[in-house]
């Protein structure tokens, strides 16, 4: 799966002020991303706020953003869930034209031990239609999934990879030292894409990267080539803002900046709610070096 190893942007869903998909704003996103040299999308994570989407607004965001991509970088598509019959059912129905691969969170709420985890995953590999890219996101989900449960699940044929957010340097670098040579790592901790490259990792799915396409997706193709001199200066430019983005709920704190570029407003849907005022001051000034 080399058309994952790189940067991933996880695409925010920008809103109208009356909380309506804002169409147009998605296709600037899109088009800022590629310009600035992003290598795939994820649609539909968390970042999208998906959970908040009716299935019929989630079909109309596919569509925009494959329409507004056409073909220029591959894409990803969030699907997942704590029911495991449900996330199979989705799986099985799903129309996967365009679509590379699926991102797929561990079950989140009802928190699984281990082995549900690793029953969870193998149901859902065996039924999809696309690779999946495992998600340990123990911050959103309640729980971890530890190393070796990624191993075992490194070992599926239709596992390809895992977005590792457990923030664990420990546990990111045992998955790396014992994962099959084709499993990819990819980070989802913005803030530690740096240290997990140095360490063998295969690049990010990234929220700050939609506010630093240049400098975050340079970074992260600086360090895979080796060059982590190159690397670590981006690092140090976005490091600050890729902490500051969740100071007060995300996507809020991305969607603030974005807005300060022009680029989207800054709502978000119910339970989530826009960051307070003195986030919002930071994010704006951070902002204004943004590229």
């Amino acid at each position: 799966m080399k058309q994952l190893i790189g940067t991933g942007t996880a695409l925010i869903t920008p809103f109208n002020s009356d909380h309506s998909i804002d169409f147009e704003a998605l296709k600037r996103i899109v088009e800022q991303q590629i310009a600035g040299g992003t290598d795939y999308f994820v649609m539909l994570g968390t970042t999208g706020e998906s959970v908040t989407l009716t299935s019929e607004e989630k079909s109309q965001v596919i569509a925009c953003i494959k329409q507004a991509t056409a073909g220029r970088i591959p894409l990803v598509l969030g699907v997942g869930g704590n029911n495991t019959a449900e996330v199979v059912a989705q799986l099985k129905q799903l129309y996967t034209d365009g679509i590379c691969a699926i991102l797929s969170v561990s079950p989140y709420y009802n928190k699984p031990n281990q082995q549900g985890i690793i029953h969870h995953y193998t149901q859902v590999a065996d039924a999809s239609p696309l690779p999946i890219i495992l998600y340990n996101v123990p911050g959103r989900t309640g729980s971890n999934m530890t190393a070796a449960t990624q191993l075992t699940l490194a070992n599926h044929p239709n596992i390809v990879a895992t977005k590792e957010a457990s923030g664990n340097m420990e546990q990111v670098m045992t998955i790396l030292a014992n994962k099959p040579a084709d499993f990819l790592v990819i980070s989802g901790d913005d803030a530690l894409t740096f240290p997990m490259l140095a360490c063998g990792g295969s690049g990010v799915i990234s929220v700050i990267n939609h506010a630093f396409p240049k400098t975050f997706s340079g970074m992260v193709r600086s360090a895979l080539q080796g060059d982590f001199s190159t690397a670590r200066k981006a690092h140090e430019i976005v490091l600050e803002s890729a902490i500051a983005i969740f100071a007060d709920g995300s996507p809020s704190g991305i969607k603030t900046m974005l807005n300060e570029l022009n680029l989207c407003g800054t709502s978000v849907r119910p339970p989530l709610w826009p960051v307070n005022d003195q986030v919002e001051a930071n994010l704006r000034r951070l902002a204004k070096n943004a590229q």
